[in-house]
């Protein structure tokens, strides 16, 4: 039992303990539904999918959640896919993805994570990121680093973008103008050149890939904040850093990102991408 100075002095620790457990339940879930026939939806796109596991999955974290901390507020993809807002607010706030890779996860591509963030105060607290496939568990806890099933990660700190590897994706929008723009930032930047460009399919798994120095920079235009909630705090507690996209700071609503190794990585990278409009997650 722990003491009740180390309580006061980290009051979000057993809520971080306790979505480890949650990422490793729902994991579980997502493992058996895999060997299963699967219900397939379409959301706001015939590329934007979502499956009966998604939405079980949310149920079952919201319900553990509400359970345990009924004061704390919740923000889920599926619950706003049903005509929940989107509203961050100071209270404690729960965001999660309960399958970030739905489209993997329906043609059985091995990249599926449950992702948990953690914000108190508009501030990025804890991630856990569970890619359930490969038994991989990310953590990051503002203040004390990063980690993968227990190893500490460390970004790559690369600065140096024609020796970069960058992940991305390209999104689930599919009008002619938003794909046209997505592929010409690709193509800027793999002439500039760059090492190359890759993507798993989640956001949340590409980032932590970023965190792991193994890749180091990810972009992307079009996600939401349960995307990137869980591995934000991953990729600044390795030492890397978020940036939106036009070069300013970080703004979890904004439905943009650059996580990268380095601040000049990801300032460069700003320099060559156009920007792609999409609606906050945050505005009606």
């Amino acid at each position: 039992m722990c003491s009740i100075s180390s309580r006061m002095a980290d009051p979000w620790q057993e809520c971080m303990d306790f979505a480890v457990t949650l990422a490793r339940q729902a994991g579980e879930v997502v493992r058996e539904a895999l060997k299963n026939e699967m219900n397939v939806m379409i959301k706001s796109s015939p590329a934007d999918l979502v499956t009966a596991t998604d939405q079980k999955v949310e149920k079952l974290l919201l319900s553990l959640i509400k359970e345990k901390y009924p004061s704390h507020s919740f923000i889920g993809e599926e619950s706003v896919a049903a005509g929940e807002k989107s509203v961050l607010t100071d209270s404690p706030t729960w965001i999660i993805d309960p399958i970030d890779g739905t489209t993997n996860f329906v043609h059985r591509f091995p990249f599926v994570a449950v992702s948990i963030g953690f914000v108190v105060n508009k501030k990025m607290e804890f991630g856990v990121v569970y890619s359930c496939v490969e038994d991989k568990m990310y953590t990051g806890r503002s203040g004390q680093g990063a980690f993968c099933n227990g190893r500490r990660l460390q970004v790559s700190r690369q600065e140096d973008i024609t020796r970069s590897l960058l992940v991305t994706e390209l999104g689930s929008c599919r009008t002619p103008e938003t794909v046209k723009i997505i592929l010409s930032n690709m193509e800027k930047l793999l002439c500039i050149p760059i090492h190359g460009i890759r993507g798993v399919g989640t956001a949340a798994v590409n980032m932590c890939l970023v965190a792991s120095g193994v890749a180091d920079a990810y972009y992307e235009m079009g996600i939401h904040c349960w995307d990137m909630a869980g591995a934000g705090v991953i990729v600044t507690e390795a030492g890397g850093v978020l940036m939106d996209v036009t070069g300013g700071p970080f703004d979890l609503m904004s439905r943009r990102i650059i996580a990268a190794g380095s601040k000049t990585l990801a300032e460069r990278i700003a320099r060559e991408i156009q920007v792609v409009p999409f609606q906050r997650d945050d505005e009606d």
